[in-house]
């Protein structure tokens, strides 16, 4: 639709008075904050009644406010075909991510299994899958590699023993390497959870808001090229070395290409049939989601057959395939984690439980925006806390969320965490009836679901593009959280990255936007009038940008009001040395400038005047050789709308910039503060017998509006500059201080030559 002409505009008028901040709050009966002591607002938080309680219980266990309303007609069925489906996809998956963390594919489906429970009863999203997630995997593996790695574990020997095997004349401790490395990750796994726990209770979700969506994104990004690289050697089945931290994604390649001769086609061949495969159905499912009513379960379908055709064709004995082998009957008997290891893992554990939570939550949001209802961030840390510590203790590890398996517990119809049950059930059904027919499986096949699954997060590349065309600093975020990332591994890429973003904010705000306002004519009163400037700042004004902010004012004004007063100053003592030897008298109208003398005689030209009133209009030709710098305007309007906070540093300088400018004649005016702004000024001294409540103005509206009512010579008439005193003063510059001498002169009007 072609948009109206001008002419057809409706215009509007806004009858109202000028408001300064102090007549406003005064016609408006302003009302004072009501301030609680410590022991009021302790009382009011910490009392219980009946409701407060069920509120605080409801609260810590959501399940009890939705099951009681859970319509079981209508979501029921809906919640069985997803939870049966989304089982089935925990169940590979958890197996699949095993690999990653390094230990056998059973502690996979223990980690599918026991955070769903948890979080059944602690969650407030009613659409995540919680289970294993690859990124988070990755890092508690990277972990696992460096505190057990195949090196400990080498025994000598001339063959293979029962629990171990051989390699060059030297035997691996299998078992006593497996239950090590499944210690270290189940350790980690509560160590994590407590972390969430302890930063539930303690409200600090806020903080995974510091991993802005570039950061993310090129993290995961970058996570997914270390999943690609670990699980390539597992497709091609070749020995390489355990390699973590920076550059590890470069030796494992090393040693990839090294020992490439050594590939089995047996492992190869399943791995990239299995790749194409679900790439290409998933494809399908995506295209043709609004035909099909369930996804088709491709992984299961492809791990049922490629299972069935390893156990067919026996391809471990005859073609050397790389197999699961042993998948136990039943779950594992709880164990307390290894307090030993704990102060070797802190700084992984804090990052992973950090990561784990944002991802998990980024997802919750998602469907909760969907599906219109809230999720509470803080209960979300508690619920993954408890949900780990709990995995962690039956030898599960790191749960979160995979977009991918939530994605098919929403699409086939799932309407609560009644289908996370129903799911988890699925997963015990094959821990404890179906595990040993996966025994035959190839682990390339396991290897090659992992590597379809990160389709969607080197999708992600495609957003750098569009961040480079509409925010390079968003941009520069993403490129260097991955790159450092990849580089140095994800840990230290992640602190990394997190310390770019601050650099960037702190750059941002270091140097903000600055503008000098206009109008649109007829619009409103932000006009370039003469002699009047207005200066907007769009950023916070502390002590990192606030000689930013007096530079960019200095431009914008076109002098440099210290430079002004010292000129000034300069060319009056030069004038009073003129009028002390009598070469300057009132005869004639050759400068602007008036001479008055209080007391004394004038006899042959000497002039024994103590006290001399002088007037200069500074805009004019001075009867003395100083260049003094002209002032082309007499008021200025600092738009504060857009500034959030002040701290000491700046509301000290920005008193002394505006005295600077009163010193000069130059009237200041401060617009659009919040009541927030204001009240800090208050806290911090701001305004005193010069700097007052009354250059305070509700909008830059009412402020120019005020000063155009005021006439040009009112201003100066009713408003002069402070006097000079003849003493030495100490005026504090934009210039750290300098001193300026003053000559006592008080401003009047007259006319003056020079003989």
């Amino acid at each position: 639709m072609d948009a109206h002409p001008p002419e057809n505009l409706y215009p509007y008028t806004v009858s109202r008075p000028i408001y300064s901040n102090p007549t406003f709050e005064e016609d408006n009966e302003r009302q004072a904050r009501e301030e609680r002591t410590l022991r009021e607002r302790l009382s009011r938080t910490c009392g219980c009644s009946g409701r407060q309680a069920l509120k605080v219980v409801k609260g810590v266990f959501p399940v009890i406010d939705w099951l009681s309303r859970y319509p079981i007609r209508e979501w029921l069925p809906s919640d069985v075909i997803s939870g049966v489906s989304t089982g089935l996809v925990c169940s590979l998956q958890g197996l699949a991510y095993a690999l990653l963390v390094s230990v056998a594919p059973v502690y996979g489906l223990y980690s599918a299994f026991f955070p769903i429970l948890t979080y059944f009863l602690l969650g407030t999203s009613r659409h995540i899958s919680v289970g294993p997630f690859p990124v988070t995997c990755l890092m508690v593996g990277s972990v696992v590699l460096t505190l057990a790695p195949d090196d400990h574990f080498l025994l000598p020997g001339n063959g293979t023993g029962v629990n171990g095997t051989e390699a060059d004349g030297i035997v691996v401790d299998v078992e006593a390497m497996e239950a090590q490395r499944i210690m270290v990750a189940s350790s980690m796994t509560v160590l994590v959870g407590l972390f969430q726990v302890v930063m539930g209770l303690l409200q600090v979700g806020f903080l995974v808001r510091y991993l802005s969506d570039p950061l993310v994104g090129g993290f995961t990004t970058a996570a997914a090229f270390h999943v690609l690289i670990s699980q390539l050697k597992i497709v091609l089945s070749v020995p390489t070395n355990n390699h973590s931290g920076c550059f590890s994604i470069l030796y494992t390649l090393i040693d990839v290409f090294t020992n490439i001769r050594q590939t089995n086609r047996a492992d190869l061949a399943a791995g990239l049939l299995t790749i194409v495969i679900v790439m290409a159905v998933k494809e399908v499912n995506s295209k043709f989601r609004h035909k099909i009513p369930v996804p088709i379960p491709i992984e299961v379908i492809v791990t049922v057959v490629a299972a069935g055709i390893s156990y067919a064709t026996e391809l471990e004995s005859r073609y050397g395939a790389s197999i699961v082998h042993s998948i136990p009957r039943g779950f594992a008997p709880a164990q307390p984690p290894n307090t030993e290891l704990l102060w070797n893992i802190l700084g992984s554990s804090f990052s992973t439980a950090v990561v784990g939570y944002a991802v998990a939550v980024s997802v919750a949001k998602v469907y909760a925006a969907k599906h219109d209802y809230t999720i509470n961030g803080n209960q979300e840390l508690i619920a993954f806390g408890f949900s780990n510590v709990f995995c962690g203790c039956f030898s599960g590890f790191v749960a979160s969320t995979a977009l991918s398996r939530t994605a098919v517990q929403e699409s086939t119809g799932g309407k609560s965490q009644v289908a996370g049950i129903i799911s988890a059930v699925m997963v015990m059904i094959v821990i404890l009836a179906l595990g040993n027919l996966l025994e035959p499986l190839q682990k390339s096949v396991l290897a090659a679901i992992v590597i379809a699954n990160l389709k969607g997060m080197f999708m992600q590349v495609t957003e750098v593009p569009t961040l480079w065309r509409q925010n390079r600093a968003d941009c520069f975020i993403w490129l260097a959280t991955c790159l450092a990332s990849v580089v140095l591994g994800l840990d230290v890429g992640l602190l990394a990255g997190l310390v770019f973003e601050m650099g960037t904010v702190v750059v941002r705000t270091q140097f903000p936007a600055c503008s000098t306002l206009g109008n649109i004519p007829e619009m409103d009163a932000r006009n370039k009038f003469p002699g009047i400037k207005i200066f907007k700042c769009n950023a916070p004004i502390y002590f990192a940008n606030i000689d930013y902010f007096k530079e960019r004012l200095r431009v914008t004004v076109g002098f440099d009001s210290v430079r002004v007063f010292k000129k000034r100053n300069k060319a009056l003592k030069k004038i009073h040395k003129l009028i002390k030897k009598g070469k300057l008298r009132a005869t004639e109208v050759r400068y602007n400038l008036i001479i008055v003398c209080s007391s004394g005689q004038v006899e042959d030209g000497d002039w024994p005047v103590p006290e001399v009133e002088v007037r200069v209009d500074w805009a004019l030709e001075l009867p003395v050789r100083v260049s003094v710098p002209k002032v082309q305007i007499h008021s200025l309007v600092l738009d504060f709308s857009a500034v959030s906070f002040l701290d000491v540093v700046a509301v000290k300088s920005l008193r002394l910039v505006i005295k600077e400018f009163l010193r000069i004649g130059v009237n200041v005016y401060i617009a659009g503060c919040d009541d927030e702004i204001v009240r800090k000024m208050e806290d911090l001294s701001f305004f005193d017998e010069e700097v007052t409540r009354d250059l305070l103005f509700l909008s830059v509206h009412d402020a120019i509006l005020f000063i155009k009512l005021e006439t040009l010579s009112l201003m100066q008439d009713c408003k002069e500059p402070p006097p000079f005193t003849e003493e030495e003063d100490l005026i504090e510059t934009y210039d750290n201080q300098h001193r300026v001498r003053t000559i006592s002169i008080t401003p009047i009007t007259l006319d003056f030559g020079v003989d």
